[in-house]
């Protein structure tokens, strides 16, 4: 049998190519060969030129125009076929030798070289030899005939000249084939085959003979025609043949006839593919195969067998109706031809068959097929104890791995880029599986691709290819581990390190061994290393983008939306990166891995080796590490390994498709698994991007970076020193809070930041923030382990602290970079500084509430000074003196009327702490201008202290919080405040008005302030804000307002010359300045005034009235036993009281008995505004107001 045979097989004539002369270099005579090989057809058209016509031709239907000669070109020749008299296309019909020049400078010994090569074929009719590249001296040599000398000259030259010696070849040819058929036209010719030389040499055969020798001349004519490219001529003398072998009986050579006439039949319609033509084939070619079959039946007693011939006819069909519409009947014709290898006695002919089967199935897609045929091939090729036949068979069965799908590496590399495509990401979810994975892993084939792996691995020992042995061990250890023995795993672990002996160091495997490795995740970045994109036409240029990172959320990227499915991630030139990867090692010995690190093909990455060694059925996860090199992205596709004493590179895509199938059960086992390892979600490389250098800010604590203990309410400054470890100076930096209780920072230094720009590497700097301690709640704290459960105290939990968030940047541009792309900005950076603060109970606040008491105020000459908005407020609080500083709070009324803050405050520390009770008493420039917006004076009261285990009460006196004026905007609020209680829907002016009074409330709580020390260093301030807001949220009004009217009394020395009736404070008095230690004597006449203030900013009428009482609380005016005489008018006085002014009425008490009395005024308003009457809170319109003010005290002594 013959390799890679077609029904037009039998028109292509063979040509050996020998090499002769001196050895010529492979590179050269493969670039000969191909010159050659490229003029497989030979239009006659072209011929015709060379061609001469010495007598008529017997092609008389020669296709001159359209036909061509067919050439085969056969390297390094064939031995004669026994069979080229039954098939004329199996002759050598022309030899072409090959010489290169340089190497065989002696033409002459080539001629004869060539000259003995050739006369190996005897059925040669033409020969040439061709010298390539002559020198200088072989050209002017005499011309020679027997060798054709190609100059040296470019490529295109070289082929035309090729053209022209191959159509000069092909003219000869005609010529000869023209002479052989005329020559056994006219003499005839005597045409045997193996099958005649094993006839008898009886009478009757002889006879038989005879009459058989014209018909098969016929049909070896009809061959020549055909190696002529004359189909019709040929297809004529088959027809004769045909008919001569039916009537002789001869069946071989009938059925040889009829084959050749199906050959004749395609080439006249060649390029032509009709179903009447095809049937037409299909029916001849059948018979073919029955008359082939016959044939055999007929001679098989034989010692030669004409199986052959059936199969090749077999084969020829097939490979005419190989296609996919047709595939079950090629599959028959192909499995026939499979069952009529058990006929052939050669095993080259079986090798043959099997391949050309093989290479049918393979055509028509019937991979597994093609592969079982081609291991067939293989055995045969083991059969034989040579290398050359090993090689052959390790070839094969590589070609078969596809279809097992245990292929390497190396030879699936479109393979691969076609399942990247196909296929999703290892990050991809769903139920759409990569197509690797689906064919890839299936269990039912197990042991069938064991085998194959096995073979691979024999053959290559026996090859000698030690790369190829390791390959096949690896892969059929890593694949197949869970079906190994230990002890078949140990020898493939010894033939992995056998291999690796022979091959040089540091020889590269494209399949990998073990360990199996997969992505694990991405270290954490430290806080200083988060990245920023960067917006150079903004400010605060951070705003609005998310630090990078491979995590989808954390904290500090608000509203920021991310693809899950492909992260972004970057990294800086020269700044170490890590990636946590896990190795896992299945199998039942120790495995050492010499050293693994990141595959990197972007050539911007320079990654850092490291060994490892597992031991039998562990897995362990490492950390690798590399440094960027240059800005660009990052491709980091898996990592390279050098185990076993071969270098190898192992996919993270591979392991997660491997893992995906173990979940679907098309895998053995899960590798990692099976040494223990938890189950983690696969995650995809991120798309990396290196950006260039970047400062790099590295923070710590002055005095340690442990937690700072801190009673609730401690004031603490804390230093925090920033170093620029980074290679680029920091131009930009901001400061901001982040994270839980930010109001506990109360100051951040700044200043001190901004002056040390730009920080240059190396540069330091320090800034102070001023923390104050926040207030436990119940859920976010624990108790203190190291107390006892009686004693045990409070502290904050882990997590409550404030963050720093510096953010800072370096130059906008690089050397080399233009500053126009934005691109090309490099991103900033953000520090995240935690002000780790570990938050203890301190002093505890119980209770609040508001207490109302009255002072009765001593009668003196003197009087409190009226407040003076001109006046500084530091002189009206230096005139009120220090020891007074609790009684003459208000200085609009005349008797000392409190309100008092009471505060309960317990200590369940260990520690002393000493309260001290601060008041801002508000100073406005003017009336009109807000309390919030005015200047502040502190008012102090005597410190408390408080020891442990122990509680106390703290009294912060409220009256410096009234308001110099009554205004109609703040009752206003009040009444507003009112109905939004009794309303269910509160519209928008009440709503606003809840507001401002809310923020009344909170302005004033925020003046009153309870700070604490402890020791020298430990001080701190109480937060009473919620417990005192409770306290005075249903007094506010009563604290804020003053009365719309104020009353006083003192005593005077009136002038000799003064109306002592007068009722208006334009009359001159003259007050006396007595001590106030001075009493009032009994019986003489005490001369005393009035005072009225209006605090309103509209006129007041009033109706005012005096009264004096006793201890008892009787009138001393009235009734037959009355103490005090009295000068003046003290009842229905009519007085009216300008805005914020005062106004006096003078009269004089003479006092009859010693003792304490009290002085009371009173007054009715008359026509009061609304503003009076929403203070007074009047429910009618006829409703009079009434004023009274606080008693006086007034002490009479006797006279001696």
């Amino acid at each position: 049998m013959e390799p890679d045979v077609s029904m037009e097989t039998g028109s292509m004539i063979r040509v050996a190519v020998v090499p002769v002369g001196g050895p010529i270099p492979h590179p050269r005579l493969r670039e000969y060969v191909a010159v050659i090989g490229r003029h497989t057809r030979v239009d006659l058209s072209a011929v015709s030129s060379f061609y001469s016509e010495h007598q008529k031709s017997p092609f008389a239907h020669q296709p001159w125009d359209t036909g061509c000669l067919r050439f085969k070109y056969m390297l390094g020749g064939s031995p004669p076929s026994p069979w080229e008299d039954f098939q004329s296309n199996r002759k050598i019909l022309a030899v072409i030798g090959l010489c290169h020049c340089p190497v065989s400078p002696d033409l002459d010994l080539v001629s004869e070289q060539f000259a003995a090569a050739s006369k190996g074929y005897t059925s040669a009719l033409a020969r040439r030899c061709f010298a390539f590249c002559p020198t200088d001296a072989q050209l002017e040599d005499k011309k020679r005939e027997d060798i054709i000398l190609f100059p040296p000259s470019d490529r295109q030259t070289l082929e035309f000249h090729m053209l022209t010696m191959v159509q000069d070849l092909a003219a000869s040819l005609l010529m000869e084939f023209e002479k052989w058929v005329l020559h056994a036209e006219s003499v005839g010719t005597i045409l045997k085959t193996p099958l005649d030389s094993q006839s008898t040499l009886g009478s009757e055969e002889v006879i038989k003979a005879k009459k058989r020798r014209l018909g098969r001349a016929q049909k070896t004519i009809g061959d020549y025609c055909l190696l002529a490219g004359s189909p019709v001529d040929a297809n004529a003398h088959y027809s004769t043949a045909i008919e001569l072998a039916r009537l002789t009986g001869d069946v071989f050579w009938h059925a040889g006839a009829l084959e050749g006439s199906v050959c004749a039949l395609l080439v006249d319609r060649m390029d032509q593919k009709d179903p009447v033509l095809e049937e037409e084939v299909k029916y001849r070619y059948y018979s073919v195969i029955q008359l082939y079959r016959r044939a055999f039946l007929q001679d098989n007693a034989q010692r030669v067998s004409t199986v052959s011939f059936e199969l090749e006819a077999a084969l020829k069909l097939a490979r005419y109706l190989c296609r996919r519409e047709l595939a079950k009947e090629v599959v028959e014709l192909l499995m026939g031809a499979a069952d009529g290898a058990k006929s052939l006695i050669d095993a080259s002919d079986r090798l043959i068959l099997y391949v050309e089967i093989a290479r049918l199935f393979g055509a028509l897609g019937y991979q597994r097929k093609a592969a079982f045929f081609s291991r067939q091939v293989a055995q045969l090729y083991l059969q034989q104890d040579n290398a050359c036949a090993a090689v052959s068979a390790m070839q094969v069965l590589t070609m078969t791995t596809n279809a097992y799908h245990v292929q390497s590496r190396r030879t699936s590399t479109k393979q691969h880029a076609s399942q990247q495509e196909l296929g999703t990401t290892h990050g991809d979810g769903g139920k759409a599986y990569p197509q690797s994975v689906v064919a890839l892993f299936e269990s039912q084939w197990s042991s069938l691709q064991m085998v194959v792996l096995r073979e691979i691995l024999m053959s290559s020992v026996r090859a000698g290819d030690p790369l190829s042995a390791w390959s096949a061990a690896a892969r059929l250890l890593r694949s197949f581990y869970p079906l190994i023995t230990p002890a078949g795993q140990s020898g493939l672990a010894s033939s992995l390190g056998n291999s690796a002996d022979r091959l040089p160091s540091g020889t590269r495997s494209a399949d990998p061994a073990l360990p199996f490795i997969r992505l694990h995740s991405f270290p954490l970045h430290p806080a200083q290393t988060d990245i920023i994109k960067r917006n150079p036409l903004k400010k605060e240029w951070w705003t609005g983008s998310a630090p990078s990172g491979p995590f989808i959320y954390t904290p500090f990227s608000k509203g920021s939306t991310t693809d899950s499915s492909k992260q972004e991630l970057t990294w800086i030139v020269g700044e170490p990166v890590q990636v946590l990867v896990e190795l896992a090692n299945p199998c039942s010995f120790d495995l050492f891995v010499e050293s693994i690190y990141l595959s990197v093909h972007s050539g911007n990455f320079d990654a850092f080796p490291v060994s490892v060694s597992l031991p039998p059925n562990t897995a362990k996860v490492i950390l690798l590490s590399g440094v960027p090199t240059k800005v660009g992205p990052v491709s980091i596709p898996g990592c390279v390994v050098h185990c076993f004493g071969v270098i190898s590179e192992h996919l993270f895509r591979d392991v997660d498709n491997l893992l995906l199938g173990a979940s679907q059960g098309l895998v053995l086992s899960d590798p990692f698994r099976c040494c223990g390892s938890s189950r983690i979600k696969a995650i995809s490389f991120p798309n990396i991007c290196v950006v260039p250098p970047l400062p790099l800010l590295v923070s710590h604590v002055v005095g340690g970076d442990g937690s700072i203990v801190l009673y609730e309410g401690e004031i603490r400054d804390i230093w925090i020193s920033l170093k620029n470890a980074g290679t680029v100076p920091v131009e930009q930096a901001n400061i901001t809070l982040s994270g839980k209780n930010q109001d506990s920072v109360i100051s951040i230094a700044h200043d001190a930041l901004m002056t040390a720009l730009p920080l240059k590497p190396g540069g330091e700097v320090t800034f102070g923030v001023t923390l104050k301690a926040w207030q436990l709640s119940l859920v976010d704290f624990e108790f203190d382990a190291s107390k006892t459960p009686n004693s045990a105290r409070r502290i904050s939990k882990e997590g409550n602290s404030p963050l720093l968030l510096i953010h800072y940047a370096g130059p906008l541009t690089h050397p080399g970079e233009s500053e126009n792309i934005e691109n090309s900005v490099p991103p900033g950076r953000r520090l995240v500084v935690p002000l780790n603060v570990c938050v203890q109970q301190g002093l505890r606040f119980v209770k609040a509430r508001l207490l109302a008491m009255e002072i009765p105020a001593r009668v003196s000459e003197t009087l409190s000074t009226p407040f003076n908005a001109e006046k500084s407020f530091t002189q009206e609080v230096e005139s009120l003196g220090k020891d007074d500083n609790l009684m003459k709070i208000d200085p609009y009324k005349g008797s000392w009327g409190l309100r008092l803050l009471e505060l309960e405050l317990s200590n369940p520390t260990d520690v002393v702490f000493e309260v001290d009770v601060s008041v801002q008493v508000d100073n406005p420039k003017n009336e009109h201008m807000s309390v919030l917006n005015c200047n502040t004076y502190d008012v102090g009261y005597h410190k408390t202290r408080i020891d442990r285990d122990y509680s106390a009460r703290v009294l912060i006196p409220l009256e410096h919080f009234k308001l110099p004026v009554l205004d109609g905007s703040f009752l206003l609020k009040d009444t507003h405040t009112d109905g939004v209680l009794g309303s269910k829907i509160p519209t928008t002016a009440e709503r606003n008005a809840k507001a401002e009074l809310n923020a009344s409330i909170n302005n004033l709580i925020s003046k009153i302030k309870v700070r604490w020390q402890s020791g020298r260093n430990s001080c701190g301030e109480l937060n009473i804000k919620d417990a005192t807001q409770a306290a005075l949220q249903a007094s506010v009004m009563d604290i804020l307002l003053p009365d719309p009217l104020t009353f006083g009394f003192r005593l005077t020395k009136i002038a000799a010359e003064s109306n002592t009736n007068s009722a208006h404070s334009d009359q001159s008095t003259k007050e006396t300045n007595l001590r106030s230690k001075d009493p009032i004597s009994a019986h003489e006449m005490t001369h005393m005034e009035v005072v009225i203030r209006n605090n309103t900013k509209e006129m007041i009428e009033m109706s005012l009235n005096i009264t004096c009482r006793d201890v008892a609380g009787e009138n001393c005016f009235e009734g037959n036993n009355a103490t005090v005489l009295w000068a003046g008018v003290l009842s229905d006085i009519h007085l009216e009281a300008p805005p914020q002014q005062e106004i006096t009425h003078t009269f004089s008490f003479y006092f009859l008995v010693p003792g304490d009395y009290s002085l009371l005024a009173t007054a009715v308003i008359t026509d009061a505004t609304d503003v009076l009457r929403a203070r007074a809170r009047a429910d009618s319109p006829d409703e009079p107001i009434f004023c009274r003010g606080s008693p006086f005290h007034v002490h009479v002594i006797g006279t001696s």
